[in-house]
């Protein structure tokens, strides 16, 4: 039994059992992983997949228990090469950063630049996925942390947790709409007349924006949906509702729509980083967190991976308070 063996096992049941794209995301040959597989299941003297002709149809109970180990033996190599790493200063490698749209385009790209600055051979990997799949991805090993916002209180306990900023929604309208003139502030009952056009969760029974109009007796019209808060703007330009989106996606570009705030409307949502807790971070991690959420002391983060202990964080700043990291020139 290798390592290698047991990393192929990995990559084929995260792959749903399809093998030629377990082989592309290992670098490995269909054949070469096939002819591995079967020497694990030789020397382990059972099937670890029920076959299907020549295909995988299902992990067989046996396997499901080797998988579990094998991921814990593979995490815990990854902790070693981690360790090692950091004590000889390493200052390659990559970071995989799961996310949302709306995070990857408008909040991550300053603290991404200055990782890249600090450490120019690290590689960082965008994961952008529908806002209830970021959480699975760093589960599943996909990725080294996740970037997820909520609208009320913490993630749930996949990790560690880390506030990073708090932010609101506002209500965005073509500046010919009648609503943009209006000089006196919009109220949920306002909005009920209105089509909207929102994030995908937006459509959840748990949503909080759903919530805020079930508070007051009313019900949000959703005349549209979309994970890319590019796409929202879009379809506003295009006259298909009243937008609802984070803050941080109206950019000085965007100055042909009207972002009216709806602080007084909907909940504040917090910024999340989420690391896991059985994974020894490197340091260009660290650097990263340290970039993206200013306010938290490096030293704590460390000291509550190592330990485990209870977490008190400093309160996180408000979107338009933190400190605004620069953008390399791009010439």
């Amino acid at each position: 039994m290798t390592l290698t063996q047991l990393r192929y096992l990995v990559a084929i049941a995260d792959a749903g059992l399809n093998i030629t794209l377990a082989a592309e995301r290992v670098h490995a040959t269909q054949p070469g992983l096939s002819k591995q597989l079967k020497q694990l299941e030789d020397e382990l003297g059972f099937q670890l997949f029920v076959r299907k002709g020549k295909s995988l149809d299902a992990v067989t109970q046996a396997g499901r228990q080797v998988l579990e180990r094998a991921r814990l033996i593979l995490a815990e190599v990854g902790n070693i090469r981690a360790i090692a790493a950091n004590l000889r200063n390493e200052a390659h490698g990559e970071l995989r950063i799961a996310t949302t749209h709306t995070q990857a385009r408008f909040a991550l790209p300053a603290a991404i630049a200055a990782l890249n600055a600090r450490y120019p051979q690290v590689s960082v990997h965008l994961l952008p996925v529908q806002d209830g799949e970021v959480l699975a991805q760093l589960e599943a090993g996909r990725a080294d942390l996740a970037v997820i916002s909520t609208a009320a209180g913490v993630p749930p306990p996949v990790g560690l947790a880390l506030p990073a900023y708090r932010w609101h929604r506002v209500i965005l309208m073509p500046q010919d709409h009648p609503l943009a003139a209006r000089r006196q502030a919009l109220q949920l009952a306002d909005l009920a007349r209105l089509p909207l056009v929102s994030y995908d969760s937006s459509l959840k029974p748990e949503s909080s924006l759903r919530r805020a109009f079930e508070l007051e007796g009313l019900a949000p019209q959703i005349a549209m949906t979309a994970g890319d808060a590019d796409l929202i703007k879009t379809y506003v330009r295009a006259g298909l509702g009243v937008g609802v989106l984070a803050e941080m996606a109206v950019q000085a570009g965007d100055d042909d729509l009207v972002a009216l705030p709806a602080d007084h409307l909907l909940p504040e949502c917090t910024t999340w980083v989420v690391l896991r807790r059985d994974v020894v971070p490197r340091e260009y991690m660290l650097e990263f967190v340290a970039r993206f959420a200013p306010h938290l002391d490096r030293r704590d983060v460390t000291r509550v991976l190592a330990d485990a202990a209870p977490a008190r964080w400093p309160a996180a700043p408000h979107w338009r308070e933190r400190p605004v990291l620069p953008l390399p020139d791009a010439a």
